[in-house]
């Protein structure tokens, strides 16, 4: 397994702004919205029960973090997904891959113990039902 490479303090910035925008709800279905399409400010703050202040800081945020990318004509502001920042911490995160593969070939491993556990329970004439029955 290879060891996780150190990152930069720019890319760990770039980290930090992006899961602080990511972790809001109201910013993810933004993203959500944005994926394929262009919108408008006002065409996203349609579903949401905020101000449309309010979904323009919620916008701010996404741009500092490079998720979104803002086009203004005048007065109108139209907003287009930029996946790359969301790449990069799928690939910050997917280091530690290693770690949750190794829980699941755990389980593989015990999946036939836990089958052989219970067909020797049926060989011995246990009813399973009366453990459902006892359940509800």
């Amino acid at each position: 397994m290879s060891k996780p490479v150190k990152s930069t303090d720019r890319e760990q910035a770039v980290l930090n702004l992006v899961f602080a925008a990511l972790s809001d709800p109201v910013r993810r279905e933004i993203l959500t919205r944005l994926d394929g399409e262009e919108l408008l400010v006002s065409e996203l703050a349609q579903p949401f029960d905020i101000s449309l202040q309010a979904v323009s800081r919620h916008i701010q945020v996404l741009v500092r973090a490079g998720l979104i990318t803002q086009e203004r004509t005048g007065r109108i502001s139209r907003c287009r997904l930029d996946a790359e920042p969301i790449a990069s911490a799928a690939g910050w995160i997917n280091q530690y891959a290693k770690y949750w593969q190794q829980q699941f070939d755990t389980l593989v491993a015990f999946l036939p113990e836990l089958d052989n556990s219970n067909t020797e329970d049926d060989s011995h004439g246990h009813d399973h039902s009366e453990d459902e029955n006892q359940r509800d």
